[in-house]
């Protein structure tokens, strides 16, 4: 009897969504008893919509998952890490493959905290063999990174950023010119609250206290916003 694995692709990208595609059908014609039905989405809205519809029945089994998405319309889903943090949450049998452009070790320190995902694979590195042998790799309940998330491993810096929810948040309203008194309105916090965490992400990326500008910048550089 054939095992049947939903898949759910969250890529703006077309070519590359069809490269994860094409992998998973290439597995499927190498082994008969394996099937997978696979959905392609581009952005958070329609992956939000998705997860909702198959959180009561379960039936996803693999997400692959890019990080560069825009923000959701409501402002909730900043970006693929948010999308990976509510798979886990509202299922967490579900395997989730991050793919992203971001080589900074501090930015995937970071998605490892949050999504914990099962596999990790940096874009540069990605063909067909490395795809395939990830999705396999997975199927057998193993951990799967790619040969950069390795390197940066090994190179691991004392240094921790520990951003939550509303660091990235206020970082993100700060990068389309949202004005701090109207922060309170659009993040759940006090006023002396988010000017308090504006001070602390500065000292974290080593920013001038003055300088709002290069806080978006070093925030955009590390992949953060």
């Amino acid at each position: 009897m054939s095992k049947i694995y939903n898949v759910l692709i969250v890529d703006d990208h077309p070519i590359i969504a069809d490269a994860y595609k094409s992998a998973f059908e290439y597995i499927s014609a190498e082994k008969k008893d394996v099937t997978f039905n696979i959905d392609i989405v581009t952005n958070c809205d329609d992956a939000v919509a998705h997860i909702n519809s198959v959180s009561k029945s379960g039936n996803l089994d693999i997400v692959f998952l890019d990080i560069s998405l825009p923000p959701s319309s409501d402002g909730k889903y900043l970006s693929g890490e948010d999308i990976g943090v509510k798979i886990k949450e509202v299922i967490p049998s579900c395997k989730v493959i991050v793919a992203t452009t971001f080589n900074d070790n501090y930015r995937i320190q970071v998605i490892l905290k949050s999504v914990n995902p099962d596999g990790f694979l940096i874009k540069n590195d990605i063909n067909k063999d490395e795809l395939v042998t990830s999705i396999k790799t997975i199927l057998d309940n193993s951990p799967y990174y790619s040969k950069s998330v390795l390197e940066l491993f090994r190179k691991q810096s004392s240094t921790d950023y520990k951003l939550d929810k509303i660091d990235r948040q206020l970082l993100y309203e700060m990068s389309i010119g949202t004005k701090m008194k109207d922060l309170p309105n659009i993040i759940p916090m006090s006023m002396p609250g988010l000017e308090k965490r504006k001070k602390q992400l500065k000292e974290l990326f080593k920013v001038q206290d003055n300088d709002d500008r290069e806080l978006i910048l070093k925030a955009k550089e590390k992949g953060f916003i």
